[in-house]
């Protein structure tokens, strides 16, 4: 899974607009960056693989790490736990992609999401605060993207578990992370709703490597933009 990832980040890296703005990523000498969220940024050639696979390969000399935090399933909730160990790292960055499962509802026909979006706010409002006010880092947010609903209904193994995701619910998680006056990369417009077949593995939930690299190229586009 690693070389996929490896093979994604050289696929980045050969067009020369995107090595540029990789070089121009506000990235002091031995920066630490966390990438912090849910599967989508697990996942063994997540767009944090590609883009560590990136930095490693165009920036070595600078020797940046970055560390993933990620747990699959998590909501922004279990994300205001898990955050205190970053916020222990000290980190220079961090980049957040959660809030896909606090979209999540259970069941053919469900009546309320995981996470109550106005639960949603609050969540990541604490997140934003407890990262402005315990560390120095500057955090950098990912709106979750966008899902296939009817590949997500008709998926044997999400199905099993009642698992469903409506976009319009995403989008409302999106438009929150829009929200705060911090640096929004929008992955939910740019990989579009539903997002193309060929950048969704077969449950219509997860990306293929392909859809991995969008994400992480996507990332790098808006980081690129920041003093």
């Amino acid at each position: 899974m690693r070389q996929e990832a490896s093979e994604a980040a050289d696929e980045l890296l050969a067009d020369h607009a995107v090595a540029t703005m990789i070089d121009r990523l506000p990235l002091r000498e031995h920066a630490h960056v966390v990438a912090f969220g849910d599967s989508l940024t697990s996942d063994p050639q997540s767009w944090a693989v590609i883009l560590r696979e990136a930095l490693r390969k165009r920036r070595g000399d600078d020797r940046i790490s970055l560390t993933i935090n990620a747990v699959a399933g998590e909501t922004t909730t279990h994300g205001l736990v898990r955050v205190a160990e970053t916020i222990a790292a000290q980190p220079d960055w961090i980049i957040f992609l959660i809030g896909t499962n606090d979209a999540r509802t259970q069941g053919p026909h469900p009546t309320k999401t995981l996470v109550h979006h106005e639960e949603t706010r609050r969540n990541i409002a604490e997140l934003r605060q407890r990262i402005a006010g315990e560390t120095s880092a500057t955090a950098i947010w990912v709106t979750p993207p966008a899902v296939d609903e009817a590949m997500v209904a008709e998926h044997w193994g999400l199905a099993r578990f009642g698992v469903r995701l409506r976009n319009q619910d995403l989008e409302r998680v999106a438009t929150i992370v829009r929200e705060g006056g911090v640096p929004v990369v929008d992955s939910f417009d740019a990989l579009g709703s539903p997002p193309s077949s060929d950048v969704l593995m077969g449950d219509g939930l997860h990306f293929t490597v392909e859809g991995q690299k969008r994400i992480a190229l996507e990332v790098i586009r808006g980081w690129s933009t920041l003093p």
